[in-house]
């Protein structure tokens, strides 16, 4: 009787196993997965995202609330740009570090500009006012100095000035910094939507 219980057991066991499992094609499988030794176990982890998550903002009228989807809109437009400008600062830092003399620098900024201006001059003309002041301050938030001091380090005093003068016809500053606990603080909420893939 035992060795009949054996064989069965073999037999339902070897079904069990044999099985072959269907996944579905659009399920993903991690083929790699992190794991962690505690004294003689060992656990599987995963490290997921860091998701903010905020209540809706409440708006007194509509007006508000149009004005909100209108800045976020703006800053949608404009933070790639800023981004951008940040990456593409650290890149010329590093070239202009390695060059000896400041005639070989100014030839590189100029090239460098002429380059820019080829890809994203047309772009860049497309924002409006309100797109190009939001611009202004996203390239403080990610660069850490003002449009101003950047235009005045790479290209000097009087291209500076002139575009200072330029920026303010339109009623707009190079020396606006950017205030994520003040008066940016929607600028910055909006940015964290978009970070998160809210919107």
């Amino acid at each position: 009787m035992k060795a009949l219980f054996n064989i069965l057991f073999l037999v339902v066991s070897i079904n069990l196993f044999s099985q072959e499992v269907v996944v579905p094609n659009d399920l993903k499988i991690p083929l790699r997965v992190n794991a962690i030794v505690v004294g003689v176990d060992t656990f599987a982890y995963l490290s997921l995202p860091i998701v903010s998550i905020e209540a809706p903002m409440p708006f007194a009228t509509k007006r508000k609330y149009a004005e909100w989807t209108r800045l976020k809109h703006n800053v949608k437009k404009a933070y790639p740009y800023a981004i951008l400008a940040s990456a593409r600062l650290k890149q010329y830092e590093m070239i202009l570090e390695k060059m000896s003399n400041e005639k070989e620098r100014k030839a590189y900024m100029a090239v460098a500009e002429k380059q820019l201006q080829k890809e994203f001059g047309d772009e860049l003309k497309k924002l409006s006012v309100s797109q190009g002041r939001i611009l202004i301050k996203l390239i403080d938030r990610e660069t850490g100095n003002t449009s101003y001091a950047l235009v005045k380090q790479l290209r000097g005093s009087f291209s500076a000035f002139m575009w200072q003068s330029l920026a303010s016809l339109f009623g707009s500053s190079l020396k606006t910094e950017y205030d994520p606990e003040g008066e940016d603080r929607l600028i910055e909420v909006a940015i964290k939507q978009i970070e998160s893939g809210q919107f």
